[in-house]
């Protein structure tokens, strides 16, 4: 009987005081449609960094260059990619075939940058796999090193953490590093990829 009061009371102080947190509580500002509007607009707006993507569009031979151990050489094989823009020069989209360990080969991957959170975001899809990379990083100071991580969860290594560098050097070339950090803890090489504008 006694809890009961006690709780009853405690019910009413509530109600009392509710109305007072209430008037505590500012008003939300209406959103501005218009400047919201123009907000959106301005970062989907392509800037100098979607500039520099629409300078790789074309057509490029490759060399690659694969290690699955460290300690022994990579092989090496041949390939060709083809850089186009989408939607309005936003996204570089990128689709290569080649041979990798001695079968035929096809990759896509589409490169953006988004201006809100100031990154290059990227994904790739193969035909040695049926999972996604997502990656996102920065570009250095020059706009001509763009450095990515992400992560992938492989079948055997198990979880692995990756770094990509990409290297625009000049207008004809191209240098594409990826690097993995597995359980060991100790970062390895995976790949070199050298491309060169077909002319």
């Amino acid at each position: 009987m006694r809890y009961t009061y006690v709780t009853l009371i405690g019910c009413c102080l509530l109600l009392l005081t509710s109305p007072t947190w209430a008037k505590d509580k500012k008003p939300k500002k209406p959103m501005d449609m218009q400047a919201a509007m123009e907000t959106y607009t301005k970062l989907a707006t392509p800037g100098e960094p979607h500039k520099r993507m629409a300078d790789r569009a074309g057509s490029w031979s490759t060399t690659t260059k694969s290690w699955m151990d460290p300690n022994k050489p990579p092989t090496e094989s041949t390939g060709a990619c083809e850089h186009t823009m989408l939607l309005g020069g936003r996204f570089l989209r990128q689709e290569c075939t080649g041979d990798m360990m001695g079968q035929p080969y096809t990759g896509i991957g589409v490169l953006g940058y988004d201006n809100h959170t100031r990154k290059y975001v990227s994904t790739w899809m193969d035909s040695m796999g049926t999972g996604i990379f997502f990656m996102e990083g920065s570009a250095g100071k020059d706009g001509n090193t763009i450095t990515q991580k992400g992560h992938y969860d492989d079948p055997i290594e198990g979880a692995m953490k990756l770094r990509a560098i990409t290297k625009l050097v000049g207008a004809d070339h191209e240098l594409f590093e990826m690097f993995g950090t597995g359980k060991n803890g100790k970062e390895m090489k995976m790949m070199e990829i050298t491309y060169t504008r077909k002319r």
